[in-house]
């Protein structure tokens, strides 16, 4: 599949950008070398190869789930006007 200058155009429009011809047609070319690109990778026999969701085989070092600071809710809000079950009150903004 390759555009056409008018579809370029139909396209810079639809975005909303103002290209002149020059850029139109430089554009026309960079968009139909990508197209031309994923033509050949869609060529390309997948069917035996695994999906991954990356590259390497990175595997993420876990570390234990386990409390490291104390609780100071109620010294972290002990400043505030108005606090109710843990929660700041504010005022409403929006009627």
């Amino acid at each position: 599949m390759s555009l056409s200058s008018e579809d370029v155009k139909t396209i810079a429009q639809l975005s909303r950008l103002a290209l002149d011809d020059a850029a139109r047609e430089r554009i026309l070319g960079d968009l139909n070398t990508v197209l031309a690109l994923i033509e050949d990778l869609a060529a390309v026999d997948t069917t035996e190869v695994e999906p991954m969701a990356h590259p390497f085989d990175a595997v993420l070092r876990l570390r234990d789930d386990s409390v490291s600071e104390e609780n100071e809710r109620d010294a972290l809000q002990a400043p505030a006007p108005a606090t109710a079950e843990g929660y700041f009150i504010v005022p409403r903004v929006v009627e």
